[in-house]
């Protein structure tokens, strides 16, 4: 077999070394368009995880490799001269020119060879390889003659950066902030070796340009630089290696190979460098692309859908996370309000793979100021308590803790009225302890109801039956009850969910809507509302709202999100009338504003009033992160106490980008631009989750769907987990405690035991 790598970086040569070791009689040809001594950038960072791997793989690279290390067991968090250390994170750094060197002594010693001073565009010199490996960089030429082939997607995110060094010496991975007149900067720092260690520096557009930052201009750059940042430099000047400002390429590839073509590295996948090393993943997918080569030695697709097969998944994992981080960094100006421990547990949780209890299991002294501030801040009773157990108060409603009953469709109300099945439902889940309910959406019409078996607040008997609910969980329990109030609009009139999804009824009633856009192409095109319409909507709300009030709920929120009828007036996919409510953000609001202030008008005063909305239809042309923002302003002003924060069901073809506490970052957005009160959910599974969210400053509340629906006692669990003691539980379950107490302890032991074997090791050298 012939092997040509185009790209001489620590990918490509580790690919080589791999793979000739193990097929000897293979010719592999590097070819570099620098000399060897070439080197662009200055440390590469890894974590004990990858170091692992390269020992098992190579014994020799591992032991020329470690040799040259800087090792810390730790990352400070400082901002603004005021820092925390936070211990337990094994990371290793190295001089990327020396990672280099050692690489080609062991290619050399394989018998891999290497040509530098190379014209690597000219593909036809390498076409007797069986196989071509293009580990030529970002900004791959071989990949971009083929970028249709490979599907090839390059997204420039927002932020400006620059890859500097500095003699300065460093005890552990940095991040100094620093806020300026015109927003905040950020220095990802490390040393890799003595006496020299990388600054990569980072600002939002607006921030760079109100500096005058240029480019090219590495001098201006650096002297400006030296000068916001002169304390942590501390007299050390900075050194610059083709230092220009860029923004970060966000590549992606549908297809890694192409004939005999194959991507590696930087020309197949990035990773923004907050999350690490764009070199570990390129040296990751090496070992997966060998492997994959090994294998399959007489068949070059076998190997490249195999190695496609292999580590599609985890690089598609690591590029999400390394967004999500990203993300983070995109927002320093608004995360920067936060009090500092906060703030530094949010750089430290912000990929959403590090939660509380991984960072208190790595240094509990760091999680213990965490909670001390929050509780400083949050908790007047001078206790220390998990994040989720503090009190929360809307107007004059306390919540006992910090957990909410998201509405979930029952489908099980007959002519809108609710049963013993709700009963048990909402009255299960009240002794189980959580601090709020929010009904499943309840009409406020019968034609308002999504199906048939929809609960609704819009006669006698169906007020009367709520008050059974709303009593049994007033005289029972400390939990607290809201009801959310919607109207179905085009989503109406269908099957209940295990019936048909989103199928009409054999006898539809009229819909109505922003617009005549159906949902999807089984349900009736619905008619565009009239202003006749509108004043019977709002007189049916209103009602409604009385009602609710007569039923005993202490909180209502108004249903504007998910594509129903208030939705559909938000959203610009779902509505295109050219009339007053229709074309900017301002008419779109009209109608869903006027109909919550009516509502507000004559639901009492010291009760709070919520309002649920999609942040996102997850959908091209959908509706935009400054549209919500102004859509929860002006909520807000009218007298919203919280928003709930949603995505999507705007419309049938959204793609969401679905993970875990996937929707947090919407809420965030919200509540620390337009400072009120948010509501998170969205495939939130357990306590540490919350507590991270929480203590995050993402969001003021979470809400659980399913994981309340699978266990009507999980705010019980998790109060036994965190052993924390409740004083709500009702006198009949009392004795339950002494068994459940006991074994979620043993559960938890049990399961920190486990963390505490899988987190990184120190590796500060003897």
């Amino acid at each position: 077999m012939k092997i040509a790598v185009i790209g001489g970086g620590p990918g490509g040569l580790y690919f080589s070394i791999l793979t000739k070791k193990a097929m000897p009689h293979c010719q592999i040809d590097v070819y570099e368009r620098n000399k060897p001594d070439d080197s662009f950038g200055f440390g590469v960072v890894f974590s004990d995880e990858t170091l692992g791997e390269f020992l098992k793989r190579d014994m020799q690279s591992y032991e020329l490799i470690r040799s040259k290390f800087a090792y810390w067991d730790d990352i400070i968090v400082a901002r603004d001269g005021q820092g925390v250390s936070i211990a337990g994170n094994g990371f290793c750094g190295c001089s990327r020119k020396t990672l280099l060197k050692l690489l080609h002594q062991r290619c050399r010693e394989e018998g891999v060879n290497l040509h530098f001073e190379q014209n690597i565009d000219n593909l036809s010199q390498y076409q007797d390889a069986d196989i071509i490996l293009a580990s030529d960089g970002i900004a791959s030429g071989i990949r971009t003659q083929y970028e249709s082939a490979f599907g090839t997607k390059i997204t420039l995110k927002k932020n400006r950066f620059v890859w500097l060094g500095s003699t300065k010496p460093l005890d552990a991975f940095t991040y100094f902030f620093r806020t300026t007149p015109h927003g905040v900067m950020v220095a990802h720092s490390y040393q890799y070796e003595e006496g020299m260690s990388t600054w990569i520096f980072e600002c939002s557009d607006e921030t760079w340009q109100k500096h005058g930052f240029e480019v090219t201009n590495e001098a201006d750059t650096m002297a400006k630089i030296a000068e916001i940042f002169k304390e942590e430099l501390d007299g050390h000047p900075l050194i610059s290696n083709k230092s220009h400002w860029r923004q970060f390429p966000h590549v992606t590839n549908e297809k890694w190979f192409h004939n005999n073509i194959v991507l590696l590295g930087d020309a197949k996948a990035t990773a923004h460098y907050s999350i690490g090393s764009g070199t570990k993943l390129a040296m990751d997918c090496a070992i997966g692309l060998s492997d994959a080569v090994i294998a399959n030695p007489n068949n070059v697709q076998a190997a490249f859908e195999q190695y496609d097969k292999t580590r599609r998944n985890t690089v598609e994992m690591i590029q999400h996370a390394a967004l999500v981080s990203l993300d983070w960094f995109e927002h320093m100006d608004r995360n920067n309000q936060h009090p500092f421990y906060q703030f530094a547990f949010g750089c430290m949780t912000r990929s959403k793979k590090v939660t509380f209890e991984n960072l208190r299991l790595r240094d509990k002294s760091f999680t213990d100021k965490v909670l001390q501030e929050f509780n400083d801040n949050f908790n007047s009773n001078n206790q220390i308590l998990p994040a989720a157990f503090t009190k929360f108060k809307l107007r004059d409603l306390e919540l006992q803790n910090r957990i909410v009953m998201s509405p979930m469709g029952q489908y099980s109300a007959i002519d809108g009225k609710v049963s013993d099945w709700h009963l048990v439902h909402y009255g299960s889940r009240a002794t189980g302890g959580v601090g709020l309910i929010i009904t499943e959406m309840t009409a406020v019409s019968e034609t308002g109801r999504i199906t048939l078996g929809c609960a609704g607040i819009y006669t006698q008997e169906q007020i009367v039956d709520w008050k059974k609910i709303t009593d049994f969980v007033h005289q029972n329990t400390q939990t607290k009850i809201g009801i959310q109030l919607g109207h179905s609009g085009r989503k109406g009139a269908t099957k209940k969910p295990w019936e048909g999804q989103n199928e009409p009824i054999n006898l539809p009633w009229d819909l109505l809507s922003a617009s005549p856009i159906a949902f999807n192409d089984k349900l009736p095109v619905p008619r565009e509302m009239t202003s006749e319409d509108m004043d019977l909507i709002v007189s049916q709300f209103v009602q409604a709202t009385k009602n609710a009030d007569r039923a005993g709920f202490d909180l209502i929120e108004l249903q504007a999100h998910h594509g129903f009828l208030l939705a559909s007036f938000l959203s610009p996919l779902t509505n295109i009338r050219t009339d007053e409510f229709g074309g900017s953000i301002a008419n779109r609001l009209k109608f869903p504003l006027r109909v919550f202030k009516e509502m507000r008008k004559v639901f009492p005063t010291h009760k709070p009033m919520s309002v649920r909305i999609s942040a996102s239809d997850w959908a091209q042309n959908g509706i935009t992160e400054e549209e919500v923002i102004t859509i929860a302003t002006a909520f807000k002003n009218a007298g919203a106490d919280i928003i709930n924060v949603s995505t999507g069901n705007t419309v049938a073809n959204q793609k969401p980008q679905v993970g875990r506490m996937w929707q947090t970052p919407f809420a965030d957005a919200v509540r620390n631009t337009v400072h009120i009160p948010t509501i998170t959910t969205g495939y939130i599974q357990d306590i540490d989750q919350i507590n991270t969210i929480i203590l995050n400053g993402r969001a003021d509340l979470v809400a659980l769907g399913r994981p309340l629906l699978a266990d009507a006692n999980f705010v019980r669990n998790a109060q036994a987990y965190e052993q924390f003691e409740a004083n709500d539980i009702p006198n009949q379950y009392k004795a339950g405690s002494s068994h459940l107490y006991p074994l979620k302890a043993a559960e938890r032991k049990q399961t920190e035991g486990m963390k505490k074997a899988l987190k990184p090791k120190s590796n500060k050298k003897d």
